[in-house]
Formats: structure tokens, sequence, C-alpha cells
């Protein structure tokens, strides 16, 4: 199925995208306004992100720090599954990441973006209109639709951390190698 076009439309953005820097700011910028597409993620998503943050070596207060931060600008991003949700998803190969799925149901998402593509098998979620993309994917989309907005807001990014736009890219490149190529071009 080829990858179709993201208007502001929801995207799942799954923890294992919203864990590493400065990928997890590249994508919430992308839906800061005026948005790319529409930031949505469960509860289990979140803890998840937490508890991997953790084991990653930051404290729980910072981790807490960066939940809190990301609730308080995407204030409708977070989706509570309900158990009913949960059983209309369809089999998947980590029963773990149903979360996910039904969050994409409950929204009616368009996208879930997502490094564990074994995970959510295209072939599975299509019939449920829900595209599945690897950040690498999905950037590269966004780019190519918007070019301008996604460099502004590289720009801003590495303004905020006192870099320059190239520092930023090089970050990302071994898990984005096709957008910082697109980017560098």
């Amino acid at each position: 199925m080829p990858l179709k076009e993201i208007d502001e439309d929801a995207v799942v953005l799954d923890a294992c995208v919203l864990v590493p820097m400065p990928l997890c700011d590249t994508l919430l910028r992308c839906a800061e306004k005026p948005a790319l597409f529409r930031a949505v993620w469960s509860d289990e998503t979140l803890e998840e992100v937490k508890r991997t943050l953790v084991k990653r070596g930051f404290s729980l207060l910072q981790a807490e720090y960066r939940l809190d931060a990301m609730r308080r600008s995407f204030p409708g991003a977070c989706v509570e599954v309900s158990s009913s949700q949960l059983a209309s998803v369809p089999e998947i190969p980590d029963t773990r990441d149903r979360h996910v799925v039904a969050a994409a149901m409950e929204e009616q998402a368009q996208g879930l973006v997502t490094f564990n593509l074994r995970d959510f098998p295209r072939t599975v979620l299509a019939p449920l209109r829900i595209q599945v993309y690897s950040p690498d994917e999905f950037l590269s989309l966004q780019f190519r639709r918007n070019p301008k907005r996604v460099l502004d807001i590289l720009e801003a990014q590495a303004s905020a951390t006192r870099q320059r736009r190239e520092a930023v890219l090089e970050r990302m490149r071994t898990g984005l190698p096709g957008f910082v190529a697109l980017v560098e071009n």
C-alpha cells in the first residue's frame, strides 16, 4: 500500500518515537499550530515512555516533567482506551501494543508512527484505514508536503537547543537516513 497524504489528520505516536530526542521534539513541533498533523497517544504509551526514560538513566522526576510538558502542550492528544476498544483490536504480533491500535481506532487516526513496524503489520491495519509509517517515512512525507514548514521547525528546534540545524540532523542520521538526506539536499 503506498503512503497516503496526511493533512491535519490524527496520527498515533508510539512510545518508541516519543523517547529519543531530537525525534520526539521534531514530531511534536510538527504537531504544534500550524500543525502538520494532530498527535495522539494513549495513557499506556506515556507510561511506557516514562519507564523507558528511567531505564535510560533519567530520574523519575525528569521523566514525569517531560510527560507533564507533553500533556500541557497537547491536552487533547492522550486517549483513554476502553476495554471494549482493546477487545476490538485485530490480532497483532505483540498483544502489549494493542493499546496503540485501540487509540488509533478511538480517534479514527489515519496514521501510526513507530520504529516497530513488524509489531503493527500494514496488512492487518489497512482494513482499519490506519497507515503505518516508520518515523523516517513519516517525516520524509511531511518534508515533501511542506518543506518550508519542516525547515522552520528544524531551525526553531536547533535554536532552542543552541545548535545549528546540521547538528540536530546529525543526531537523527542513524534512525532517519532518508529524512536527513532529503533535508540536506
